[in-house]
């Protein structure tokens, strides 16, 4: 009896700090790139997806770097209400993402006047392909938490 009790325990505490190691990594996503690293990376990929000129290079990185720092700051600001437990009204979600959609809307906008028909075409399809691949993971993260079974549902 002893030593069933003894085994259970063993079990138990090796289960429990390796939940808390789980854990641990989660939160650690390594290094954050600062802005200016972020839009060249993202200039450079574009680049070699579309081909893009030097002059076209010149014209989108402004407005990715726009982006990235806005983007940013938005993060900066949910994490700080998250940290503070603070959940946004009905008002503040519409108002978030109506500006979303904005903020979307212009950035197509701008890349339609700077690329031509062909790159735009292939810029599309990689945006819809990026939103496709955000929507997979965002299913994925929802099954393991239990929230994408059915059973669970019931």
């Amino acid at each position: 009896m002893k030593k069933i009790a003894s085994i259970l325990i063993l079990v138990f505490a090796f289960t429990v700090s390796t939940q808390a190691q789980k854990k641990e990594k989660r939160n650690e996503r390594g290094p954050k790139l600062t802005v200016e690293q972020y839009t060249d990376l993202a200039v450079k990929k574009m680049t070699l997806a579309l081909d893009l000129t030097d002059k076209q290079q010149g014209q989108i990185k402004p407005i990715i770097s726009a982006q990235a720092a806005a983007k940013k700051a938005e993060m900066q600001s949910r994490k700080e209400n998250r940290d503070a437990n603070k959940k946004p009204s009905a008002d503040e979600i519409y108002e978030m993402k109506s500006k979303q959609l904005d903020n979307q809307i212009a950035f197509k906008n701008k890349m339609k006047d700077i690329l031509n028909k062909e790159q735009f075409e292939k810029f599309e399809k990689m945006a819809k392909k990026r939103k496709g691949k955000g929507k997979k993971m965002m299913k994925n993260k929802d099954a393991k938490r239990g929230k994408g079974n059915k059973r669970n549902n019931k």
